[in-house]
């Protein structure tokens, strides 16, 4: 049967594995080497080496950008995941219309980020304009408007990764933690907590990369404004790359520390989480 296996795992890989190469790998290595280069198309290019990376370093823009992103993302890890997991032990318990609720609150997931940024922009604007202005008019409104957008966006993701982690929690350590006297806190810090921890390392690690990679429901919910207090970083690039003409090199050196910098990141949460891990 293992022979068998090896011998048509090939033929099953292949596809895969072209669809990676040609829609990813190649485009990345691509992005790398453009990054050293001014160019207007790809077969027009000049060798700079690292003056575009210099030029964004130097762009108070982007720097402008990485603060809003490093923020927001930190803010977003503590609302998305405090919420989702008070929610799982919510729905994890035996109430009517358990399955409806789960599936109310997964239920922004499914909808797409420009759709849930435009939708999200008529609510909110609709009630800020009882004061007479809308969640532009400050970046203070924007940040949290997006905060607010992220967390009402993927709470029913992760909800459901800790729902699953809680429900996978043996009950005989349950009742012998309540046999020894624990109460609801000490049972939830000390028991269940540590079982739970490979979906919190599951549910952070998604959240973190998320929310840092946020693009399509920034574009539709400030767009940056006001003058650019409310811009993340994919949407820095973005506006780099095809709104200042001669940037494109720039554009893609900041595409390659954005990659660097969430890859950095998302690696050293992993390590911190994992740590903590135990075994049921």
């Amino acid at each position: 049967m293992y022979k068998r296996f090896y011998r048509w795992f090939p033929v099953f890989v292949l596809p895969t594995l072209a669809a990676f190469t040609v829609a990813f790998l190649i485009p990345f290595v691509m992005g790398i080497w453009l990054s050293f280069h001014r160019f207007t198309t790809i077969k027009n290019t000049h060798f700079v080496g690292w003056e575009n990376y210099t030029r964004a370093f130097a762009d108070e823009g982007f720097m402008g950008s990485l603060r809003f992103s490093a923020l927001f993302t930190v803010v977003s890890l503590i609302t998305v995941n405090l919420l989702a997991f008070v929610l799982a032990l919510a729905l994890t318990r035996r109430l009517r219309g358990v399955n409806l609720f789960r599936g109310i609150f997964f239920m922004p997931n499914l909808i797409g980020g420009i759709v849930l940024g435009y939708v999200f922009s008529l609510l909110v604007n609709g009630l800020l304009g009882f004061w007479g202005v809308d969640i532009t008019y400050a970046a203070t409104y924007g940040f949290w408007g997006l905060v607010a957008l992220n967390t009402w966006q993927l709470t029913g993701y992760m909800m459901v990764i800790y729902i699953a982690g809680l429900q996978n929690v043996p009950s005989s350590l349950v009742e012998a933690a309540a046999i020894d006297g624990a109460g609801a806190f000490s049972t939830l810090w000390h028991v269940k907590l540590p079982l739970v921890m490979p979906s919190i390392t599951i549910c952070t690690f998604l959240t973190l990369t998320n929310s840092f990679k946020m693009f399509d429901q920034n574009l539709a919910l400030t767009a940056g404004a006001p003058e650019r207090q409310t811009q993340g970083l994919a949407l820095d690039i973005y506006n780099t790359f095809y709104g200042r003409i001669g940037w494109q090199g720039v554009g893609q050196a900041k595409a390659v520390l954005f990659f660097l910098l969430v890859a950095a990141v998302a690696g050293i949460q992993l390590w911190l989480t994992r740590r903590r891990e135990v075994d049921a």
